[in-house]
């Protein structure tokens, strides 16, 4: 799917992040430095509680770092205004668990970073359609969330995530809930509308497999970097 060209990937920048929990007693980042180049897809690969998801967290400025830096597009995400600006109109994410809202259809839900973006609805229905149909769930989007498949949510996840056009898209273990079928799907259709669409994708993950059709995997032990290798 084509998007504006104007609007170039992001570049994203961690500079010797430092994240920590229940008052400093649990260390999640100890000093994790990466750098993802625009346009690039990378995998954050490693065990449930080596710190994934909370890298991920932030980058898109949804958790502070207690010390280090975040850039995104150069723009430091530590700043509040920043950090906003960058959430409503570039960056999307997918989560492992949907977060959609069960009792709204799946077209209310996707709709919502418009709204909350003070976007054109008009525009925004038009490329929610024109996604529906790429991702396959067109004929669903009157449903409401608590009626669909688990593989209808995810994939409605992934719309909700790229309604506004995102540059930077972070996506946490969105195929982790998933069997093996829609598994494929998902991914498939994730890094399809990633590197159409020219943007950087980060998507933290356990599986090798999926990490090995990235461009680039980065492996994280114990919130610190434990190696890198290039994907397929």
């Amino acid at each position: 799917m084509k998007t504006d060209e104007t609007k170039p990937a992001l570049h994203v920048i961690v500079r010797d992040a430092w994240k920590s929990f229940d008052r400093g007693r649990i260390e999640v980042l100890r000093g994790i430095s990466i750098e993802v180049a625009h346009g690039e897809v990378v995998a954050l690969l490693g065990s449930s509680g080596c710190g994934k998801s909370t890298l991920l967290n932030v980058i898109s400025g949804l958790e502070p770092v207690e010390s280090g830096e975040v850039l995104v597009d150069g723009r430091v995400v530590g700043d509040e205004s920043t950090r906003i600006g960058l959430l409503r109109h570039h960056i999307g994410y997918v989560f492992q668990l949907h977060h959609l809202m069960p009792d709204l259809t799946l077209r209310e839900n996707c709709l919502v970073p418009v709204v909350a973006a003070r976007g054109d609805r008009n525009a925004g229905i038009k490329r929610l359609n024109k996604l529906a149909i790429a991702t396959g769930i067109d004929h669903r989007l009157g449903q409401r969330v608590r009626e669909l498949s688990g593989g209808e949510r995810q994939r409605g996840a992934l719309v909700r995530a790229l309604i506004n056009d995102p540059r930077l898209l972070l996506c946490d273990e969105p195929t982790g809930a998933l069997d093996e079928s829609n598994r494929e799907k998902v991914f498939g259709l994730l890094l399809d509308l990633a590197r159409a669409g020219g943007r950087t994708l980060i998507i933290a993950t356990h599986d090798p497999a999926i990490a090995e059709r990235c461009d680039r995997m980065i492996r994280i032990r114990d919130g610190k970097i434990a190696g890198e290798g290039v994907g397929s």
